[in-house]
């Protein structure tokens, strides 16, 4: 597969709320995005509401970066008569891009959102370049490729759609077994519709094999006497392929995870922007930096495979469980750094002489060991041991305003 261009590919980081945002944002990203509180494919993150859309696309373009606003549900007729207002007001306030997947809502950001760019979403499965023209003459900007698709399949869409379509594709996060995340198993089992953002995830649910003609008699089908968590999908992580995935031609990557917490997203953004700096800066062979991979191992998540980039994929299931892997806690964030010490906000105790891995925003993470522990009164402390207590430790660097102390899982 030949090099199709050397531009470094847009980095899209997920925003389930102004905090993760701003974390997203400060710790490198060159997009985000996000969702209001209606239309969005997950209910289940906290979202956006005028205001904060308004106070979070003000942080976003103060920084340079640009705000991608999911509106990629399938609607119901119910559901229509609200969605013009609310494209005129995502238009008033400045959102750079729409996501959508629904020809109907296609057709209404073109009327509604005139200012916006128009991303059409996964959700709408596109695998070929026909499908990807059908949607440019659409007035689509961008297509959001399926997670189905080989980077040789990806190559092709490229060498065969007109340059100004940008292509985007998931580089990291949870994968759905399902195909490009439209699934109904969801609504059939608990009435919750995966495909108006309300999943419940019955994949990540173990089950068993039971014979029609022999009730309550079930079959092992895995290596455990447990059932088998036959729809449990790893996670993606293409972080050691960013060369490869910029080779196929695509211009932006995006971070899955909406739903996940401040301090994933501060984590994958820092990791990702440090891989991708890094390949800017590489002259012929790329490889990624160790500490990248490290980083993203003291998130919680699945074990990682490469989705169905290289081909069928080997090794994309677990079968054992559904659980993550959890190897670190954030036991405080910075505050800020002044006379000698770091200032910071408890979030989870910890006792004096505790090691901890320090992330800044846009930095390669460094160890700093707590052998003296200050309250706000400056009295030297034994243990921090209330959530939200202001505390000071001694360093001899400055250390910046958000930056991430961790502790590693006994």
């Amino acid at each position: 597969m030949s090099t199709l261009t050397n531009k470094i590919p847009e980095l899209l980081c997920p925003a389930g709320d102004l905090t993760r945002l701003k974390a997203a944002v400060d710790y490198g990203a060159d997009a985000v995005y996000l969702a209001g509180e209606e239309f969005g494919m997950r209910t289940a993150a906290s979202n956006f509401g005028i205001e904060d859309l308004k106070d979070g696309v003000k942080y976003a373009h103060d920084n340079g970066v640009k705000v991608h606003l999911a509106c990629n549900t399938i609607p119901h007729n119910e559901e229509l008569p609200r969605l013009p207002s609310f494209l005129e007001q995502v238009n008033d306030i400045g959102v750079d891009a729409v996501i959508s997947a629904d020809l109907g809502t296609i057709g209404l950001v073109k009327k509604y959102a005139p200012n916006c760019e128009l991303h059409v979403s996964v959700q709408s499965g596109i695998c070929n370049y026909e499908t990807a023209n059908a949607y440019y003459n659409l007035g689509a900007k961008r297509v959001v490729l399926a997670r189905e698709l080989s980077l040789q399949e990806i190559a092709e869409i490229r060498a065969k759609t007109p340059k100004e379509l940008e292509i985007e594709a998931f580089a990291h996060g949870a994968m759905c077994v399902s195909f490009s995340a439209r699934c109904l198993l969801s609504s059939y089992m608990t009435g919750r519709d995966a495909n108006r953002g309300d999943c419940a995830q019955p994949c990540r649910w173990s089950y068993s094999l039971m014979e029609e003609k022999r009730p309550g008699q079930f079959f092992d089908i895995t290596e455990t006497d447990k059932g088998t968590y036959i729809l449990n999908a790893n996670d993606l992580c293409m972080a050691e392929y960013l060369d490869k995935m910029r080779d196929a031609g695509i211009d932006s990557l995006k971070i899955e995870g909406r739903a996940k917490s401040h301090y994933y997203v501060a984590v994958t953004t820092n990791a990702y922007r440090g891989a991708l700096d890094s390949l800017a800066a590489s002259k012929g062979e790329w490889k990624c930096p160790e500490w990248v991979m490290e980083e993203l191992n003291k998130i919680s998540h699945r074990n990682y495979s490469q989705g169905f980039f290289f081909g069928r994929p080997e090794n994309a299931q677990t079968y054992a469980n559904a659980g993550y892997v959890r190897d670190y806690s954030v036991a405080a964030i910075v505050d800020g750094y002044q006379d000698g010490m770091i200032i910071a906000t408890l979030k989870n105790k910890f006792l004096k002489g505790q090691e901890f891995d320090c992330l800044e925003p846009k930095a390669k993470p460094f160890i700093l060991k707590a052998n003296t522990v200050y309250d706000e009164k400056d009295n030297e402390i034994e243990s921090a041991p209330h959530p939200m207590m202001t505390i000071k430790i001694p360093c001899d660097r400055p250390v910046k305003k958000g930056s991430l102390l961790r502790m590693k899982a006994d």
